[in-house]
């Protein structure tokens, strides 16, 4: 079984990231979205409401699980026998941090792979971080989230 782990905050999940799970879905036979926990890092939306607004959007796309985790992605990856990591690339700096990344899962675990998606050209701007500054500045974030997401 192919089994990977698309890892991230996703505070808020992006139109970005649903297109990285969309391209996903016929080469993996199960993706986790895993959700990364870290006490010390303070987020807009709670862990719960994150969750939730996952499972809807994936209600209907049966390769895809949504769980929670705290401490290091290779451990979650290794806990649920994934053999593969799903990280999207948007720029130059992005391929710099997540080889980097990467490499160091590797040597940790070396079963695990990390496969890259490259952001579409139209998405590759979007970030959490902007439409989260978007939406906390009273500005419209809709047009940057999937359809039928049910966090906002």
């Amino acid at each position: 079984m192919k089994k990977a782990v698309f890892p991230g905050s996703f505070d808020p999940f992006t139109n970005g990231h649903h297109s990285i799970i969309e391209r996903a879905i016929p080469i993996f036979d199960e993706i986790i979205i895993g959700i990364g926990n870290n006490s010390k890092k303070k987020y807009l939306f709670p862990l719960e409401n994150r969750i939730k607004a996952l499972e809807v959007l994936y209600q209907k796309q049966p390769k895809v699980k949504v769980q929670a985790y705290e401490g290091l992605t290779v451990n979650f990856c290794k806990s649920i026998e994934a053999n593969y990591i799903v990280r999207g690339l948007r720029t130059a700096a992005d391929f710099e941090y997540e080889r980097t990344i990467a490499q160091m899962n590797n040597a940790l675990v070396p079963q695990l792979e990390t496969i890259f998606f490259l952001s579409h050209p139209n998405l590759s701007a979007l970030s959490s971080t902007v439409v989260r500054d978007i939406y906390v500045n009273g500005g419209d974030v809709k047009q940057f989230l999937p359809e039928g997401y049910p966090i906002l």
